[in-house]
């Protein structure tokens, strides 16, 4: 029987830190397993024998791996993130490193290939990330549950939501924050909103099938963030069925289409709380919104992203053995 090829995936995050990079390698990770031999890890040891393949998952914080791996000649696929799209590679030597070094590139959502210079463009590959289908679960006393997920980091703008929560007026909302706090700052500013606005409440860090549970219970989710790669909650809702606002920045228009009709502009609470205050009294727009979110649902199948995995791995593979 043939030994499997080894596939190291870099993630710089772990199962405690339960964030969408860690939910990317597990999954990947999962997609790949009866074909190859595979291992999620923070980073390659150049003391170890080096993989078959690289995936790594941060351009900047896994720029060390990406760099031992080419020095090793082996082939390196780079998943590049939200911070990485947005932020890193304008400014990161180590970022724009690991762009020239990767021999191939994912973005997770089709308007981040804008980003990047147009030489790369021609090595990178679109792959929207996947959630099981679940059906969405009633509110336990007929209200409108609005959600937040992710965690208090300033990338994520929870305080917009915070505000938005204050700032909301139309009946039976209730607001409902799930993350760790990654900033001190902003754990204190949910304390606050908790005593100053009963209808909202900071659960903190919860493990990744309870968030999902919590979700489902949800008519809404709001996502603010300041900058993101392709939310993969939004992905989670989406594919139950729950409806989503969101800031109008690139990596939100990639993951639900550039006419959607749900976003506000980022930081603004008081246009976030208005559509909030929208949705639960225009059941028209309510229902725009689900059949919008509803129409995007194929992109982010299982089956489709396992797919598109296998293929890219065994391309890389197959172009790394025929220009050896």
């Amino acid at each position: 029987m043939l030994n499997k090829l080894r596939i190291l995936i870099a993630s710089p995050a772990s199962a405690a830190s339960n964030n969408g990079n860690w939910q990317t390698a597990q999954r990947w990770a999962h997609f790949l397993k009866p074909q190859y031999h595979v291992e999620i890890a923070r980073g390659w040891d150049r003391a170890s024998n080096p993989p078959d393949l690289l995936i790594a998952l941060h351009a900047r914080r896994c720029a060390d791996s990406v760099a031992a791996c080419a020095a090793a000649g082996r082939p390196c696929i780079l998943v590049l993130t939200g911070t990485d799209l947005y932020r890193d590679i304008r400014h990161d030597d180590d970022a724009r490193r690991s762009l020239q070094l990767a021999q191939h590139l994912v973005l997770l959502q089709e308007a981040g290939l804008a980003e990047l210079p147009a030489g790369l463009r021609a090595r990178s590959a679109v792959i929207y990330q996947s959630a099981p289908a679940l059906p969405p679960l009633p509110s336990d006393d007929g209200g409108i549950n609005v959600a937040m997920i992710g965690h208090l980091r300033a990338e994520k703008d929870p305080v917009t939501f915070m505000r938005a929560a204050e700032l909301a007026s139309a009946p039976r909302l209730h607001f409902t924050q799930v993350g760790g706090a990654l900033e001190e700052a902003l754990a204190q500013q949910a304390r606050l909103t908790e005593a100053r606005c009963p209808a909202y409440r900071w659960l903190g860090n919860l493990p990744h099938a309870d968030t999902r549970e919590l979700l489902r219970r949800s008519q809404l989710l709001v996502v603010p963030s300041l900058m993101e790669g392709g939310a993969n909650v939004i992905i989670e809702a989406v594919t139950s069925g729950i409806p989503v606002l969101a800031s109008d920045i690139s990596g939100n228009r990639g993951m639900l289409g550039a006419g959607y009709g749900g976003y506000f502009p980022v930081g603004d609470a008081a246009a976030l709380a208005g559509l909030i205050d929208r949705f639960a009294t225009d059941p028209a727009f309510a229902q725009g919104l689900t059949v919008e979110c509803a129409r995007r649902a194929p992109l982010f199948a299982p089956e489709r992203e396992q797919a598109a995995v296998l293929r890219l791995v065994d391309n890389a593979l197959t172009s790394h053995r025929t220009s050896s």
